[in-house]
């Protein structure tokens, strides 16, 4: 049985997460990839306010294709998530609560989630056109000369996601892999 989330997230949304858990995501979220969270990153240090309220924020790796006529958005496909772990504690610091990507994250993004009790989740690679039905809405908020890669507010129904890390440091890749290692 899925488990209804509305962002933004709080801790005590989240804090009884585990992985494994399916979640279907609904609500505002943001997409941001690489050189979206360096711009995001560099108006931290400048002391600048970001295109959005960080607190509770759930940010979307993805960089969507245009959208055809009569559609919200194009296909909407997770990007691999370790290009933004540079990034990350420095926006769960200011307040995010949540990740959605494919691929695992590094120990210091875990660390971090920790920490400050974020998750990340994971989106089914591959199913960019399905993941695309759960978005109702979609407006570029900054960064438009990035294209597809510009930071969009999206207002999301329902969007099918799996918890791969929690806040209590649990890694998915690595408990999923070693219940199926042979001893």
């Amino acid at each position: 049985m899925s488990i209804k989330l509305t962002a933004p997230l709080t801790e005590d949304k989240i804090k009884d997460l585990k992985i494994g858990d399916e979640i279907l995501l609904s609500g505002t979220i943001y997409t941001a990839r690489d050189s979206a969270h360096q711009k995001l990153v560099d108006l931290l240090k400048e002391k600048k306010d970001l295109p959005f309220d960080p607190n509770g924020s759930v940010i979307f790796y993805v960089g969507p294709s245009p959208a055809k006529p009569g559609q919200v958005i194009g296909a909407a496909g997770p990007t691999t998530s370790y290009r933004m772990d540079s990034f990350v504690n420095t926006l769960l610091k200011v307040g995010m609560k949540g990740m959605i990507g494919k691929g695992p994250r590094s120990q210091e993004v875990i660390d971090g989630m920790k920490k400050y009790c974020g998750v990340y989740f994971g989106a089914t690679g591959g199913a960019a056109a399905l993941l695309s039905k759960s978005i109702v809405k979609a407006k570029v908020i900054a960064f438009d000369e990035l294209g597809p890669e510009a930071v969009r507010k999206l207002e999301v129904k329902d969007m099918p996601l799996i918890v791969i890390n929690d806040c209590k440091g649990n890694d998915l890749y690595v408990e999923g892999q070693e219940k199926w290692v042979e001893e």
